[in-house]
């Protein structure tokens, strides 16, 4: 049983590796135009999440069977965290504040 155990998980780790080595050595979700730039749990199953696509960042709400778009932005810049509030947070507060 010890063995048969052991041949399973090299298998894994193979495959893993073939996969890897297949994709030209990059990890998987982070090839391509679309990158995560920040999120908030709002609840255990609920979130916000910055998404940027090229120059666009989107901001999408996240709940259980649900995917929405809040809001579409030109890409820009989230400053430094200086006070005790989140960064994404506190940009999300002023970019939802800017754009009313």
């Amino acid at each position: 049983m010890l063995i048969g155990l052991t041949v399973i998980i090299g298998i894994l780790f193979f495959g893993a590796y073939f996969l890897r080595k297949l994709n030209g050595g990059r990890s998987f979700g982070n090839a391509g135009p679309m990158r995560i730039v920040g999120g908030l749990m709002i609840s255990v199953r609920e979130r916000i999440v910055l998404v940027e696509v090229e120059d666009t960042w989107i901001v999408i709400g996240i709940v259980p069977g649900q995917i929405k778009t809040l809001l579409t932005l030109p890409k820009g810049e989230i400053p430094a965290a200086n006070s005790d509030e989140k960064p994404f947070g506190k940009w999300l507060k002023q970019m939802t504040e800017r754009n009313k």
